[in-house]
């Protein structure tokens, strides 16, 4: 999986339909300063999660659309809204 620089963040970049789905679901820890960038994304959902996480969405040109902070786990539907094509997922600051 290919990682970018986006936000200060060093992300993962989930492009096909798997890694889209599955984004950070397994994952048992996150660094401060790493973060999930899934493509083609404008909801996002914490199902069998680990940990609370803050969405940055995106629009086509990266810029911040929606911030939505502090998702726990087993949240089924966190939308971007229509602007939104790409989501951040990072650990939650709190």
């Amino acid at each position: 999986m290919e990682t970018v620089e986006i936000l200060g963040y060093k992300a993962k970049v989930a492009r096909k339909l798997f890694e889209r789905i599955r984004g950070l679901i397994g994952t048992k820890d996150l660094p401060s300063d790493e973060g999930m960038l899934i493509l083609k994304c404008n909801a996002i959902h914490t199902c069998f999660m680990s940990f609370p996480i803050d969405a940055i969405f995106l629009d086509k040109n990266d810029k911040v659309v929606k911030t939505v902070k502090n998702i726990r786990p087993w949240r089924f539907f966190i939308w971007g809204g229509f602007k939104a094509v790409k989501v951040l997922e990072i650990r939650s600051k709190g």
